[in-house]
């Protein structure tokens, strides 16, 4: 077989194999799967009418705190959980570039010398041999995707990659709405600090007109011994209460610190009072949700790739083909490596069909089959939890504005009552009882409304999270 001939069959193979990578080059996603789901979407909302598109992407700043938009920012390029989760995504890209790299043709080029001495006993033949051997060789390898086996697997790790960019997307979000959180719960134990020193004061103040009206020995205008005793008490109680709100204090600058991705020194400065609540978000409609939360998203991509896994599983009771080839040289001089003269080649082909496997590719596939209805639940799962979070956030979102209304008139009045209280005491027409309650359930209800709109606050978030939507932090 003339040299010619062979240069013109290693060049059909070679433009044959450039077709078949070109068409394994179009390898695609799986189609959407979302109608597996969309039945459990509701027409409307139960815990709201409302139903404007659109969800609000500005939710950060609608808090209206420049240093908190700040810690978000801080939070994205510094967390530690950020890092992680772009690495898995990145890890997930590169596994889809590996599935893809197994269906085009392997190049491989290698080059060997050795020289070897042969050594002979014995007369009259004894004596030595030195021989030398040089050569270098490419050689193409290539599996071609007849069934679209390859391409099942393929579509499959881009499913998972698209679903690892989703859980990024998820996993950036919550980290916005846990430190949103952190910085609310920071603002309000400050608020509790200081609402813990005005207790203090005015326990003080307490203890020291009754401690005046004892060594006046007026017993009976609430001048005993064991009334001062008790308001002694009411001081200690809300000395105590003042460390122990100071600790929690400090608690809540350490959580944030980590969440940015700080040292937790617990240097970080608090906010003075928790800011306004912003007016409610457009909930939009139930079924806008499926196309827009990050971790439905997610589910349904892991569903579409078992799905194409079931298929790859599938394909593989089907004939393999394999084609070779290599061309080089083989001389024992090692100038004449890259000559012609000794070049050496080979052609093969090979086929392959799974006759007994011992079950294992029926088991393959019964094992991606359930891993398929193990997604599917899953999917189904994650769905209904996003809507249970969106309608337990709308209905919260009423009841708690109701409450704040109501315990904010309550310590309207609280504040009245313990005044005229403090005033009939001063004036010797009250009693030490009745101003210890105005004065207890000033503080008490004081303290309640401050972690009522932390409360209130966090559903917020946890409104917005459910929601799905993207957000955007302003410089």
């Amino acid at each position: 077989m003339s040299y010619q001939y062979v240069r013109l069959v290693m060049r059909s193979l070679f433009l044959s194999s450039l077709v078949w990578v070109l068409y394994a080059c179009v390898g695609k996603s799986p189609d959407s799967s979302m109608g597996k789901v969309s039945a459990l979407a509701p027409g409307s909302w139960s815990a709201t009418k409302q139903a404007q598109a659109g969800v609000d992407g500005e939710w950060v700043a609608k808090f209206g705190d420049s240093r908190l938009n700040s810690l978000v920012r801080e939070a994205l390029v510094q967390n530690r959980d950020m890092r992680i989760a772009a690495e898995r995504v990145f890890r997930a890209s590169e596994a889809a570039r590996v599935s893809d790299a197994t269906s085009r043709p392997q190049l491989n080029m290698s080059a060997d010398g050795t020289r070897q001495k042969s050594i002979f006993v014995g007369f009259p033949f004894g004596g030595s041999l030195l021989s030398n051997t040089y050569g270098v060789n490419m050689a193409v390898d290539w599996e071609p995707d007849i069934w679209g086996s390859a391409r099942a697997g393929k579509s499959a790790a881009l499913a998972e990659w698209q679903a690892g960019g989703q859980d990024y997307r998820a996993a950036r979000a919550s980290l916005a709405a846990q430190v949103c959180k952190a910085w609310f719960a920071l603002a309000e134990a400050n608020e509790q600090v200081t609402l813990a020193k005005e207790a203090l004061e005015i326990r003080k103040k307490t203890e020291a007109a009754v401690r005046e009206r004892f060594e006046r020995n007026l017993s009976e205008e609430g001048g005993t011994a064991s009334q001062l005793r008790l308001t002694q008490t009411d001081v200690a109680s809300a000395q105590a209460d003042l460390s122990g709100q100071q600790g929690d204090l400090e608690i809540a600058r350490r959580q944030l610190e980590l969440l940015v991705g700080r040292y937790p020194a617990g240097k970080i400065a608090a906010r003075m009072a928790l800011p306004r609540i912003p007016s409610k978000p457009a909930a939009g409609l139930p079924s806008e949700l499926l196309l827009r939360r990050p971790d439905i998203l997610a589910a349904e991509r892991r569903y579409a790739a078992t799905v194409k896994r079931v298929k790859e599983a599938k394909l593989a009771v089907f004939p393999s083909f394999k084609l070779t080839g290599s061309k080089g040289t083989n001389t024992d001089a090692l100038g004449k490596i890259l000559s012609s003269d000794f070049g050496v080649w080979s052609i093969g082909a090979n086929i392959a069909q799974p006759i007994l496997t011992g079950g294992r590719v029926k088991a393959e596939i019964r094992t991606r089959r359930s891993s398929e209805r193990e997604a599917l639940a899953m999917l189904h799962k994650t769905v209904l939890n996003a809507f249970g979070e969106v309608e337990q956030a709308l209905a919260a979102e009423h009841w708690l504005m109701r409450r704040e209304g109501e315990i904010k008139k309550a310590l309207a009045l609280a504040k009245e009552a313990a005044t005229a209280a403090e005033d009939d005491f001063r004036d010797g027409n009250g009693d030490l009882l009745t101003l210890y309650t105005a004065q207890t359930r000033r503080i008490q209800l004081a303290s309640q409304y401050a972690a009522l709109r932390h409360v209130r606050l966090s559903n917020r978030v946890d409104l917005h999270l459910a929601l799905g939507g993207g957000f955007t932090v302003s410089p």
